[in-house]
């Protein structure tokens, strides 16, 4: 196995266990969206907890996508690669910041339930401000992140043909309509996780699954490949 076969199979590996574990994360944090989350949330902390847990796996494989594709797309265009690489980086930072405020909100429910529930505006305001910052890290700023770092990357892989042109355009589509569905939360049009927000959420979902899987079984475009080490040479 050659080694840009090699970063193709980790990409496609990582590009997999990123889409995967985002999405699996999302039904253990039900309790943070109910009315009564104060005290849902303790009574659900191990759902939670391992939610966090896949929010995390999440974030560390985003980062290291871009960073896995580097030595390949710096051939083509090393400042978009080297931006991509940035992007990333700065989302999965933001999706750990928002693990930080959710664990947090764990704590501070515990502390609610184990202080009898006390009608204090202290444990509401604190609740609201670390449930916002989970909102805000994990569903907007990451999000904002992932489409910018996303779309250097996809048209690289559009404009050399690395991956096949059907495939790279699905994904400039797609992280347009995800930053549309980000937009929409951070103007207060929708709320995180609304029916709209998963809708538009869903073709890019997809695409970075079969992008995984075609990069796992194909690798990159051999042709595109030797184009980009002449070009870097």
């Amino acid at each position: 196995m050659t080694s840009d076969r090699r970063i193709a199979t980790i990409a496609g590996v990582l590009f997999i266990i990123a889409t995967a574990a985002g999405l699996l994360s999302t039904p253990f944090l039900g309790s943070t969206s109910s009315a009564n989350y104060l005290v849902d949330v303790t009574a659900n902390a191990t759902q939670v907890a391992t939610g966090a847990l896949l929010a995390f796996i999440a974030a560390a494989a985003s980062a290291s996508i871009a960073v896995s594709m580097y030595p390949v797309l710096r051939r083509h265009n090393e400042w978009l690669a080297l931006g991509a690489v940035g992007f990333r980086l700065i989302e999965g930072t933001l999706y750990i910041v928002g693990v930080v405020f959710l664990l947090s909100l764990v704590t501070l429910s515990q502390d609610f339930v184990s202080a009898g529930t006390p009608n204090s505006p202290y444990y509401q305001t604190f609740g609201a401000l670390l449930l916002a910052g989970h909102q805000w890290a994990s569903f907007v700023t990451a999000v904002l992140a992932f489409g910018i770092g996303g779309q250097l990357y996809y048209y690289i892989f559009f404009q050399t043909r690395l991956v096949p042109r059907w495939l790279s355009g699905w994904g400039i589509v797609a992280l347009a309509l995800l930053v549309v569905a980000t937009l929409l939360i951070m103007f207060d049009v929708i709320v995180p996780l609304s029916t709209v927000q998963i809708v538009l959420a869903l073709p890019i979902a997809v695409q970075e699954m079969a992008l995984g899987v075609w990069l796992i079984v194909k690798g990159f475009n051999p042709s595109a490949i030797a184009a980009g080490s002449a070009q870097h040479a």
